[in-house]
């Protein structure tokens, strides 16, 4: 599934790993060839990330899965058990055809919980991205029409997923669309009682909407927002805010009080009609963007078919050219940015 990053395209790849990481590694691909519970052999290390590994593995009667185990020093944290719990909750919930099924959860001999999931055989959009060096429109608007339907269902279901991005999108050998990674989705109800610590900032910050930065109350809306970075990233090669020259904390300042760029003014060529519904889904101000994923998905299947967007182009003819007030205070937001 790994595909080795393109020095061509910086925006989207990867550091080298450090010695420690590779020490990581090591230790995580140690696992491989043991049995969980007598059931379960671990057969690859197909994946790993700062909370859980994730490896192919084969059932004894002989069906393949995968299975994310928590890592032993998240074990013992309630935080990041419940947040695991939550993703196995948010995915069964869902229940969409293009959300990644979780199977079952249970806890290693050692107390690691894990998930059992469906195995997915491709790549991820990051990686499609650095691959082929660009994700060429139509096949990008066809991921997004349906990342808006598992998006749509959601939002209906009560769940906010939180940390959508090209890394949390999978891209099957056949070509469909699996949404990963429920693991800091944030359920209305029934969920594991996950709370976000004050000052705590769960995302990625290059995909995450202003509110949800300063810890605010989120709605769907910061999802609509993270697939506009996520179009805007693939479609301009670059993030929001030129992540790759400010610190961490300067992202978070740049990314909470100033206005994305329109689409247009750093990728010229992306056809205008494409660039207002991007610009749309990343207004600055809640209510200035698509109320609801099925707004924004009716918009993305106009231009897949050729004709305006409606909503962005009507919202854009109403009050788009009225003054910005928004991010002055880190020089003001580019002319024609929704607020």
């Amino acid at each position: 599934m790994a595909v080795e990053p393109a020095a061509s395209r910086p925006v989207l790849g990867s550091a080298p790993m450090s010695e420690a990481e590779e020490e990581e590694t090591r230790r995580l691909r140690a696992r491989v060839g043991t049995t969980l519970h007598g059931k379960w052999r671990l057969d690859a290390l197909i994946g790993a990330g700062g909370m859980a590994a994730v490896y192919a593995a084969t059932h004894h009667v002989g069906h393949r899965v995968a299975i994310k185990i928590l890592h032993p020093e998240g074990a013992v944290s309630r935080e990041l058990r419940a947040r695991f719990e939550q993703e196995a909750l948010a995915a069964t919930r869902l229940g969409h055809p293009a959300a990644v099924q979780v199977l079952d959860i249970d806890v290693t001999e050692q107390g690691e919980p894990f998930l059992v999931m469906e195995l997915l055989e491709g790549e991820s959009l990051r990686e499609r991205a650095l691959r082929l060096g660009s994700v060429p429109l139509p096949e990008i608007l066809a991921h997004v029409d349906t990342l808006l339907e598992v998006l749509r269902a959601a939002h209906d279901a009560g769940i906010v997923h939180r940390d959508i991005k090209p890394d949390n999108l999978f891209v099957t050998r056949d070509g469909r669309l699996k949404v990963l990674d429920f693991g800091i989705a944030r359920m209305k109800q029934g969920g594991a009682g996950l709370k976000t610590r004050t000052g705590a900032v769960l995302g990625t910050t290059s995909y995450m909407a202003p509110e949800q930065i300063l810890g605010r109350d989120v709605d769907g809306r910061a999802d609509l927002y993270a697939v506009g970075a996520t179009m805007f990233t693939l479609l301009a090669n670059r993030r929001l805010h030129d992540a790759d020259r400010l610190t961490e904390g300067e992202l978070l300042i740049r990314m909470s009080t100033t206005p994305a760029p329109p689409l247009s003014t750093v990728a010229p060529g992306v056809d205008p009609r494409v660039a207002r519904v991007v610009d749309r889904a990343l207004a600055f101000q809640v209510e200035r963007r698509y109320p609801n994923a099925q707004t924004m998905l009716a918009d993305v299947r106009a231009v897949r078919r050729g004709e305006e967007p409606p909503f962005a182009t009507a919202a854009a003819a109403e009050g788009d050219a009225r003054t910005r007030v928004h991010g002055r205070g880190m020089g003001g937001p580019p002319a024609g940015a929704p607020l």
